[in-house]
């Protein structure tokens, strides 16, 4: 009996033993057919790591080194694609385009290098400065009024201005991915142009319509009248005698005016027209220069001193002028009056 018992015992050591045995060459073979992989991990910043891991997934990848994705990154291979011994995960920018994948062996796909650095090249930066022009402004002024005729003059001309513009600028690969200000200095100021808007004055050539006068013009009262031709004579002797300011045009047409009203002067004639026609009197019928100056070839002033002495106004009470410098007496645009 004692030696079935021993026997037994035996049995039962072989048996523990056996199993034992077993489980250690199951744990093992386990060991022996887990595959670990080396892997590098290349992070948006340009921080690499290297990871040995079991995974073959790029998201149990990195879920097993701790590494979570913003919204605005994705993974180079994408997170549901497999890896490979010695293949690398890129986390970039989702807004940079897909890597062309090339086939270059039967074990397996892999990015092309050239192509993935294109998007990780080093940025560099410069310092520009640029002059700019500052353009001008028109200013318009109206002293025509209400007048529907106008026309428009010129009184200063538009100068642009310069100002420089420092830039920060930052290239990519040769390509300008930032441009930012540092700074903007006016180095001239522009100079506004100025136009003037005035009543539309006509000129006649090649008439005897003078430029200030439609049909006639009439002394008070109507003592004197005038037709336009004869308006425009009257004019052209004014501004032959001082046509120079319109002081001097009214000095010399208050003169002739003054003559005809006055009895001393009346074997001349009765009017100012005929004053400045009488013999050896006027520029009239001395040394004919005035006809040059017909149709309105003289300053609007002399025309406005010429109507407004027709109709009362005054400037002296003299009846005769020389040139300055051959007679005493008052000096009013350029001639003597006594």
């Amino acid at each position: 009996m004692k030696n079935k018992e021993n026997a037994s015992l035996s049995i039962m050591k072989i048996i523990c033993v056996s199993i034992i045995l077993i489980l250690i060459s199951g744990i093992g073979v386990l060991a022996v057919n887990t595959n670990v992989t080396d892997v590098k991990i290349i992070l948006q910043n340009g921080y690499e790591m290297t990871a040995l891991t079991s995974k073959e997934k790029v998201s149990d990848i990195l879920q097993e080194n701790n590494i979570i994705l913003e919204e605005n990154q994705k993974t180079i291979p994408d997170l549901d694609e497999t890896v490979t011994e010695g293949s690398v995960i890129r986390i970039t920018d989702k807004s940079y385009n897909e890597i062309e994948i090339a086939e270059v062996s039967e074990e397996g796909v892999q990015t092309s290098l050239d192509d993935l650095m294109q998007n990780y090249a080093p940025i560099t930066e410069k310092i520009v400065v640029e002059q700019v022009a500052i353009p001008y402004e028109t200013i318009t002024k109206n002293v025509a009024g209400t007048e529907a005729d106008t026309q428009s003059k010129v009184l200063q001309q538009g100068v642009e201005g310069l100002k420089e513009i420092t830039y920060k600028i930052k290239y990519q690969n040769d390509v300008e991915i930032e441009k930012i200000v540092l700074s903007e200095v006016v180095v001239k100021e522009p100079v506004n142009k100025i136009v003037q808007v005035n009543k539309k004055v006509i000129t006649t050539r090649g008439s005897t319509t003078p430029r200030t006068a439609t049909t006639a013009v009439s002394y008070g009262g109507g003592q004197w009248s005038y037709s336009a031709s004869d308006f425009d004579l009257l004019c052209a002797i004014t501004a032959q005698e001082s046509g120079s300011s319109y002081a001097g045009a009214l000095a010399v047409i208050t003169t002739a005016c003054n003559r005809a009203q006055s009895g001393k002067w009346a074997s001349n004639g009765s009017d100012p027209l005929s004053q400045y026609k009488a013999r050896g009197q006027f520029c009239y019928s001395i040394d004919n220069h005035w006809r040059n100056k017909l149709n309105g070839n003289y300053p609007s002033y002399v025309a406005q001193a010429v109507t407004d002495a027709l109709n009362g106004k005054r400037s002296h009470n003299y009846l005769s002028f020389r040139a300055a410098g051959t007679h005493s007496g008052v000096y009013i645009g350029g001639n003597v009056y006594f």
